[in-house]
């Protein structure tokens, strides 16, 4: 009988406000963050978690968002969906910019192309090459109102981008390549911007340095032109400098998109923010120049000469330092809220912090005395549903109710049926913490020494007990809830009782509050790391740092065992339920499981590909569950010795591990400051089934990068500048082994019945012999459809993300199979949009084969004919709707008109007004 398990699945992760992964977005209200995988949104007001993104599968409508392995998905916000996915780039995303319309997204990334995406056919239009490192940010160029109105192509306009190779590249979209390259700084390029009336354009460099320069449009509307000199014309022009008050790298650009301010990040902790002077105030500040330079001169008894560089705008009288926003930690991000103002009459600024917390402050508007500075005040800030450090312990009430999460800072107590935070209590270094007996308080240990006693109920420290002179590595409580022991660097294991003290003048406590009274010490050769009671409460497990682990009688504290073999110090253990088997895990990268009777290693097993940080056995099982730097969680049995599942979610190493009193679920912590719950499900789990679904995801992954480094060509020197958008991953290739199965099923059945109908033609028709007709195949039958009809459902149910990548997994013999189903749907007229965007793909792809291929040729001419005439069709059609559209447009005009005319005590002139205010346009500012 093959022994079967349950499977553990996740469920929540919570303990995030945001991650330093991503930039955050604000509309005002609302604050987009990165939380590792998922995206969170927060009503910043209220400080509540309004949705979580995250794929198990408002005003700003649609969300893009860049991931590790290259993806894109685009979101939509309203309902928390994904609603398209881009595969294109081969390492992490770390540039994303829609043009103005939202119906283009250009991406970069670590992999150093740049890729244009057409958000409403869901397609990548190109990949362009140029850059030598990371692309760090892409900004769209409006094409000029100059141009004119019957301009047919859809790809008018330029991108800009910077990346960490120190140049900024001008593209021109039309003929996809690079018009201009420009050494921008001498370090890295790590942000820009362009202003919102696209005129001028800033960089931040490595070193602290921001760079402006001047957007020529007119050379963008011409086009590159030699000038007289002989050199062709520049579209982007150096500037001037802006001074900035410190040297750090510039993390971030940003111009507000309505309001004169620009934000610039070049610390850790703060952004300066810039105001942008109207013609009139540069006008005086000139005036004000001339006059005091006049007046030096006259002191001096000179002729004051005239300035002719005084008539020009120079970047420092345009820009005025208005404020600087200091955080409370170091920021990851910021954002300017796309609604203009604040209630107190200022503008509001996110800012997503590295230390897990998010900030909205208020900038005021620039006030008329001399005298008075503006500050930056802070609105609301979002900080306590999470930890500012890693989290380094986690204990369980015995209920499962609550958990209570220690990190250096803070205690917090979560309620497990919400993943709430209800309790936040400050501490000091805490490293180990523990519910004790009643699930009424818990105690910390900490890295000072200190066991610190707080009241859940009252949120309140009642107690500091100075314990140890180093840190206090464990606690643990006996079974029968009467003692706690805990272990320190000081080298000595220290027992406590529980007891009830006086409250004193200074408590806040009223009656009875608990204490630990110490009633022995067990001195160590060496610095104790952890310390554990077997349930049955006769043993206690010591381990040190001279990698080995003592066990002692735990009544008279005589020696009885010592368990030695781990090379490096073991870093927590657990005893099984019955007393039998104590499991080991050390920094090693080693667990090992023991028997108690008489010490002997059952198994020593290479657990995880770094430190095992926890172990703890599944009540009442030997199954046991370890945790590691290598952010992985992984489940075993201790009596096959056999590795059960593992389960990835973790970004980063994972410090803490609690089990459920009931094994139901567990709880990790981890360096990445999130805490994740994995349940156990109902699904059953078979060993060799687990096995070979893994080395099937390998397989699937190794194929995919063979074709992945097969299309780019590795090693080649001369890459073109342009290239296709493809990248193969294991959907887009099962996507392309399904539509080869459903062409195989559909020829098959075509031939089958094609030689039954030749056959019936031969006969006579009132011949006795004749046959009956074949049976149709089961999957046709099953969803009652034709041959042709099956093959274009297999290929509908393919995502038109990935239909061109599926399509290139075909092989040639196939695709001549595909151009006869599309004669057919052309014929038909079934999904001619479909039937266009394959057979130009299919063209494009295989010209060289088609041309020669003389078969090719009687199915390519109806193929012509049919699609011709389907397309035909299609485009009366759409002039007819279009038509149709206008003359419902002229309607309404004429409506309106009259109305206008109708109302009492209008003369003509007022009437002429009024229509063209109607039909002046309506700048719309699109967010995206």
């Amino acid at each position: 009988m093959v022994q079967s398990y349950l499977r553990h699945g996740p469920t929540q992760a919570f303990g995030l406000i945001c991650s330093s992964s991503s930039n955050a977005v604000y509309d005002g209200k609302l604050a987009y963050v990165p939380a590792l995988e998922d995206v969170l949104v927060w009503d910043m007001k209220k400080g509540q978690m309004i949705a979580m993104w995250h794929e198990t599968g408002h005003r700003a409508e649609v969300f893009a968002v860049g991931y590790a392995d290259g993806s894109i998905r685009l979101w939509n916000a309203a309902e928390g969906s994904v609603i398209a996915t881009f595969n294109g780039h081969k390492k992490a995303v770390s540039a994303l910019a829609f043009d103005e319309q939202g119906a283009r997204l250009a991406s970069g990334s670590q992999d150093t192309d740049l890729i244009l995406w057409d958000v409403t056919a869901e397609a990548g239009l190109f990949r362009l090459r140029g850059h030598r490192d990371q692309v760090t940010c892409i900004r769209f160029l409006r094409p000029s109102e100059k141009y004119p109105s019957t301009s047919t192509t859809s790809l008018a306009g330029f991108l800009v981008t910077i990346s960490k190779d120190t140049f900024m590249k001008v593209w021109d979209l039309t003929t996809q390549h690079c018009i201009q390259t420009v050494v921008a700084h001498r370090s890295d390029v790590w942000a820009m911007d362009v202003d919102p009336a696209q005129e001028l354009l800033f960089t931040g460099s490595g070193e602290g340095e921001v760079k402006a320069w001047k957007i020529d449009h007119d050379t963008l509307l011409e086009g590159l032109k030699e000038t007289e000199t002989g050199e062709v014309s520049k579209l982007i022009t150096p500037f001037s400098d802006l001074p900035l008050s410190s040297t750090q790298r510039v993390a971030q650009i940003s111009f507000h998109p309505t309001e004169s301010y620009v934000a610039i990040q070049s610390h850790d902790r703060s952004v300066e923010v810039f105001r942008i002077r109207t013609e009139e105030e540069v006008l005086k500040k000139q005036a004000r120049r001339k006059k005091r330079a006049k007046e030096k001169k006259d002191k001096a008894g000179k002729e004051a000469p005239v300035d002719e560089e005084d008539s020009e705008v120079k970047l420092v009288d345009l820009f005025t330092p208005h404020v600087v926003i200091r955080a409370n930690a170091k920021i990851r991000s910021f954002d300017f809220a796309v609604d203009s103002t604040s209630a107190k009459g200022g503008v509001q600024i996110l800012m997503g912090l590295a230390s897990n917390a998010l900030e909205v402050y208020n900038i005021p508007a620039p006030s008329k005395s001399k005298n008075a500075q503006p500050e930056a005040s802070r609105l609301f800030s979002v900080d306590l549903p999470g930890h500012r450090t890693d989290i380094r312990s986690l204990s369980l009430s015995s209920d499962d109710q609550l958990l209570a999460s220690a990190s250096n800072g803070s205690v917090k107590i979560w309620n497990m049926k919400t993943t709430s935070c209800i309790r936040t209590m400050e501490c000091g270094h805490a490293i180990c913490s523990t519910f004790l007996p009643g699930d009424r308080h818990v105690a910390v240990g900490t890295k000072s020494g200190e066991i610190l006693i707080y009241d859940v109920a009252a949120s309140a420290l009642i107690e500091t007990i100075s314990a140890h002179s180093g840190a206090v590595w464990s606690l643990h409580v006996r079974a029968d809830g009467q003692a706690l022991v805990s272990g320190s660097a000081d080298k000595d294991v220290k027992f406590w009782e529980f007891g009830q003290k006086a409250p004193t003048e200074s408590s806040t406590q009223s009656g009875q509050t608990l204490t630990l009274t110490h009633i022995r010490t067990l001195k160590m050769t060496d610095d104790v790391l952890a310390v554990r009671y077997s349930p049955n409460g006769k043993l206690l497990a010591v381990s040190l740092l001279d990698s080995t682990v003592k066990v002692f009688y735990q009544d008279s504290l005589k020696f009885f065992l010592s368990l030695y073999g781990h090379k490096l110090p073991v870093l927590s253990m657990d005893i099984s339920h019955d007393s039998k088997l104590i499991v080991t895990c050390s920094a090693d990268k080693n667990v090992k499981i023991w028997g108690l009777d008489f010490g002997d290693c059952h198994k020593s097993i290479f657990a995880h590909d770094e430190s095992v940080m926890q172990v703890a056995f599944e009540h009442q099982s030997h199954y046991f569950w370890t945790v590691g730097k290598d952010s992985m969680l992984k489940y075993w049995d201790g009596d096959k010795f056999e590795n059960i599942q593992k389960l990835e979610g973790h970004h980063r190493e994972v410090w803490a591990l609690a089990l459920s009193h009931h094994g139901n679920f567990v709880v990790t912590g981890s360096h990445d400051k999130s805490i994740r719950v994995w349940e156990k499900l109902e699904e059953p789990l078979f060993l060799e089934e687990e096995r070979e679904r893994e080395l099937e995801q390998l397989y699937e992954h190794d194929i995919a990068d063979t074709l992945n480094r097969q299309n780019d060509g590795e090693g080649s020197a001369d890459q073109a500048e342009t290239t296709a958008v493809s990248k193969q991953t294991a959907e887009t290739l099962m996507d392309g082994e399904r539509i080869m199965e459903a062409l195989t099923l559909a020829d098959d059945e075509r031939r089958i019945f094609a030689e039954y109908e030749e056959s019936m033609a031969r006969s006579a028709p009132d011949d006795a012999m004749r046959l009956q007709p074949p049976p149709r195949n089961p999957v046709l039958a099953a969803y009652d459809l034709e041959p042709e009809a099956y093959v274009l459902r297999v290929v509908e149910k393919v995502h038109s993300t990935s239909l061109h990548d599926a399509l290139l997994v075909l092989p040639f013999g196939k695709v001549v199979s595909l151009m006869n189903y599309l004669n057919i749907w052309a014929q038909k007229e079934w999904n001619i949009l479909l039937v266009s965007r394959i057979l130009f793909f299919l063209l494009r792809t295989h010209h060289h084969q088609i041309v020669a291929n003389r078969i090719m040729r009687t199915a390519l001419i109806p193929l012509r004919k049919h699609l011709r005439a389907a397309l035909r069709r299609q485009k009366d059609l759409i002039a007819y709707n279009m038509a149709a559209l206008q003359h419902m447009r002229r309607q309404n005009d004429d409506e309106r008109n009259v109305r206008f005319f109708e109302e009492e005590d209008m003369d003509e002139e007022r009437i002429r007004a009024r229509i063209s205010e109607g039909k002046k346009r309506k700048r719309v500012a699109l967010q995206a």
